[in-house]
């Protein structure tokens, strides 16, 4: 799909995708809560059980908008069917499926709980505990995929969601009642909870960031030649992507007489920043071209693209690498 490169877009799809955990999470301690005969003393059972129907609408719509900010995004290979089907996607398939699989079964809650009049209780109280599936699998989604799992704040924040969760399972299990050995055992559920969080997020699925920006690199790149000929000058268009751990689309035209270039333009695009590194092409080769640009900051780069020969205009087996100078 890749309609933007924006990183507004990219913010946003993280934002969403925190905001859904969080708050699922509180459902699911609530609704754990509303299980018990009082849970609140002070509060009418309908009010807890409104809040409780909103929070989950809540969910719903920041998994929504995280599924949709990370299909248009351009910095993620994601295609349609790779956010529709779990465990194909190229990006981490099994925790990015896990995510999938728990926004799908989101989705089948959400119907029988709309129908849950019309369907009998016992149905739909044992289709209720899955909701436990759901945010088991959008945990080990947000450490294993999240881009900010290795954070100091997001390992703080993805610990208080399982302390919570697994207290409240604890004090459930105990049919809500507070006795020392339930303190006890929630404590220790929690701490041994938030203990493989925090190692999972510091050792084997400890995240190290794509550079922002690099000022070198040498990645694969795709891309599609065109060529208009008019009577005395044409043009030739390269419009490419670059692939790999700095994603970059590159764009070059130049306007050519019989015998000589008589102008050029080159632009190449940082995702997922947006950062743009506009200039001219110095150099150009039978299959490629070598490039200066400079970025806003005044930074300048040096670029040299090279493809093989293809019976189309398109290509896939491509080069690009950038310096700075």
């Amino acid at each position: 799909m890749h309609l933007t490169s924006s990183p507004v877009d990219w913010y946003a799809a993280r934002a969403a995708g925190l905001t859904a955990y969080l708050l699922i999470s509180g459902v699911a301690v609530l609704g754990m809560t509303m299980a018990a005969k009082k849970p609140f003393a002070r509060w009418p059972r309908f009010t807890v059980e409104d809040v409780h129907r909103f929070g989950g609408l809540l969910v719903g719509t920041f998994v929504t908008i995280h599924v949709v900010t990370v299909a248009i995004d351009s910095w993620l290979p994601f295609s349609l069917p790779s956010i529709v089907v779990p465990f194909i996607s190229r990006y981490r398939p099994v925790w990015v499926g896990l995510g999938i699989a728990s926004a799908e079964l989101l989705v089948a809650l959400a119907v029988t709980n709309h129908y849950r009049r019309r369907l009998p209780y016992a149905f739909w109280r044992r289709a209720h505990y899955l909701n436990f599936a759901v945010w088991a699998a959008a945990t080990i989604h947000g450490l294993g995929s999240g881009t900010d799992r290795s954070a100091p704040w997001a390992l703080g924040m993805y610990s208080a969601a399982v302390a919570a969760v697994s207290a409240a399972v604890v004090w459930r299990a105990a049919h809500g009642r507070v006795r020392a050995w339930t303190v006890a055992a929630g404590g220790l559920v929690a701490t041994c909870a938030v203990l493989l969080v925090v190692g999972l997020g510091t050792g084997p699925l400890h995240f190290r960031p794509r550079p922002w920006n690099a000022a070198a690199f040498s990645e694969q790149l795709t891309g599609r030649v065109t060529q208009l000929n008019g009577v005395s000058r044409g043009i030739v268009s390269m419009a490419g992507q670059g692939q790999g751990v700095q994603n970059v689309l590159v764009r070059v035209d130049l306007l050519i007489a019989p015998s000589k270039l008589l102008q050029t333009s080159f632009q190449m695009e940082y995702l997922p920043s947006g950062a743009m590194c506009t200039g001219r092409v110095t150099k150009v080769h039978p299959r490629g071209f070598a490039a200066i640009c400079r970025l806003r900051t005044g930074e300048r780069r040096r670029v040299d693209a090279r493809w093989q020969p293809s019976e189309t205009a398109d290509f896939t087996d491509g080069l690009i690498t950038t310096t700075a100078f």
